[in-house]
């Protein structure tokens, strides 16, 4: 059994398509590239598809991340060419390599988000930044399944800065505009419970009165392991890719010293 693992992306208007209908898009778009899948066993088998920490429904992202089981030995890339003839423009799959370690899910710890905040100046957004980096914890509430809950949306954020809009993921962002607008780059930490970037907003508007007066356009630009040394997320494909490289390299020398 052949393991793949799939980076894809939410772009534009579908932003709007929730982790569900992504879930039924693909499965289409496998039938479609006649993707040899491995089934689960049981009444009402499904296809062997992993997904891992879904972005929010309403954002955007480049950094969405997947795994798929096949039946038959695939090339990575031409696999990924396919799925993506067969997914709308906008749900994009940019990158697919051979799983060839463990533990996709466990490299998802962090993630860098990008907050386009239409409306606000990049003043007003400093000062409501830096009272919630000066903050020790701040309360944010969210409506769940068992009523309000209150919890602190600081501790996560490992930082929150204010930046130029030349400094932006520009050309793919979800709401192009000439106007000026703020722009905050977000790196948080995923712990339970999950501190998204609603949260931040909330948090923002509790500490420093900041309320955009439409809606963030928010954008994850990356998801991995956070990187302790460096302040970096770091990419969750790259051991696959070097694992690959290793495994393709070994191959190389054994050919070239086997005796003829």
């Amino acid at each position: 059994m052949q393991r793949i693992r799939l980076r894809y992306t939410k772009r534009g208007r579908l932003r709007f398509t929730s982790h569900r209908d992504f879930q039924r898009a693909f499965e289409r778009a496998l039938r479609r590239a006649e993707v040899p899948m491995a089934y689960s066993a049981g009444f009402t088998p499904h296809p062997k598809v992993s997904y891992a920490n879904a972005a929010p429904t309403g954002t955007g992202s480049e950094a969405e991340y997947l795994e798929i089981a096949l039946t038959a030995q695939r090339d990575p890339e031409q696999l990924r060419a396919l799925l993506d003839e067969s997914l709308p423009a906008g749900l994009d799959i940019i990158e697919a390599v051979e799983a060839r370690t463990s533990g996709l899910a466990d490299r998802l710890t962090a993630s860098v988000w990008e907050l386009r905040l239409d409306g606000v100046s990049q003043e007003e957004a400093r000062r409501a930044v830096d009272a919630f980096n000066a903050a020790e914890t701040v309360e944010v509430q969210r409506l769940a399944k068992n009523g309000v809950r209150t919890f602190d949306a600081r501790s996560a954020v490992v930082s929150l800065e204010s930046g130029d809009l030349t400094e932006t993921h520009s050309s793919q962002a979800d709401r192009p505009t000439d106007q000026p607008c703020a722009i905050l780059r977000l790196v948080v930490r995923h712990v339970t419970p999950a501190v998204r970037p609603d949260d931040v907003l909330s948090g923002l508007r509790a500490v420093a009165d900041l309320a955009p007066p439409v809606p963030a356009a928010v954008t994850r630009l990356a998801q991995g392991l956070f990187d302790e040394e460096t302040g970096t997320v770091t990419d969750p494909l790259a051991p696959d890719r070097e694992a690959a490289q290793a495994h393709s390299t070994a191959e190389a020398t054994a050919a070239a010293t086997a005796p003829a």
